[in-house]
């Protein structure tokens, strides 16, 4: 018994680790494996990858929306940013054309579309103090949006539809913002802690750092491009994913060579 105080504790669940390899599967034969290897980035929440300043609520809104567009290779998407404070009733969703690839530099910007041909997406003012929240907040709204013209039904079906899509987010190159927003701390000051502006999360800090690990294993990106981006708690788990998904030969292998 006493042995079993050292025996190596699995980071995640056998079953949840498979379930992320699916869902990775899924992504590259529904959404270009060749803009994921060739394209996607892994998006740091950095000045680099998101410079600017705009003195409105509304303006820095609009900056940030249109930066994430960009990384997750949906700029041509023809989309219309307002305050979910101005939204009354859940909004229809557009019938919309994709002119080129669905993802990626092959997609092909349409010069002007009608309101109703655009696909409304609603930021959340109090998110303006917290970047990363409104980044990844985003990101889940196009890769439900993004997830929703697959030719397969996602693994596990409807019922994890908002875990699949924060998978796609990661696989879209936002991990280090869900890693980093999956879990807000509550504690210290009530007046420094602002619930409206925290983002709604389904995967857990320990599943969605390992999606993220994935990603980067993946891509063989160094660790040392996500690590310093990470909250300092995730840095030992973001490692550690790293070298047991290393070992993961085969099933990195069936993610490589899927057309």
């Amino acid at each position: 018994m006493i042995f079993s105080l050292f025996a190596r504790r699995e980071l995640i669940a056998e079953d949840t680790v498979k379930w992320l390899f699916d869902n990775f599967a899924w992504a590259l034969r529904n959404f270009d494996r060749s803009v994921f290897f060739n394209e996607t980035i892994l998006v740091v929440p950095s000045n680099k990858h998101f410079p600017g300043r705009v003195d409105s609520v509304e303006g820095m809104a609009k900056l940030i929306f249109e930066q994430v567009k960009a990384y997750a290779g949906m700029k041509h998407w023809p989309c219309r940013l307002v305050d979910q404070n101005s939204i009354s009733e859940p909004p229809q969703l557009a019938k919309i054309l994709i002119n080129g690839s669905i993802r990626g530099k092959g997609g092909i910007e349409s010069d002007s579309v009608d309101e109703e041909h655009q696909l409304l997406i609603a930021y959340n003012p109090h998110q303006i103090n917290d970047p990363e929240a409104m980044i990844a907040t985003y990101a889940h709204t196009l890769a439900h949006y993004l997830g929703s013209m697959a030719q397969e039904p996602p693994p596990g079906g409807e019922e994890f539809w908002p875990q699949t899509t924060e998978i796609l987010a990661v696989f879209m190159g936002f991990g280090t913002m869900f890693a980093n927003s999956a879990s807000v701390f509550r504690g210290g000051c009530g007046r420094c802690h602002n619930p409206l502006s925290e983002r709604t999360a389904f995967l857990s800090e320990d599943d969605v750092t390992y999606a993220l690990a994935l990603f980067c294993v993946l891509k063989e990106i160094p660790v040392k491009e996500a690590l310093p981006h990470l909250k300092k708690h995730l840095r030992s788990i973001f490692k550690t994913a790293v070298k047991e998904l290393s070992q993961r030969n085969t099933e990195l292998d069936n993610l490589r060579a899927i057309n």
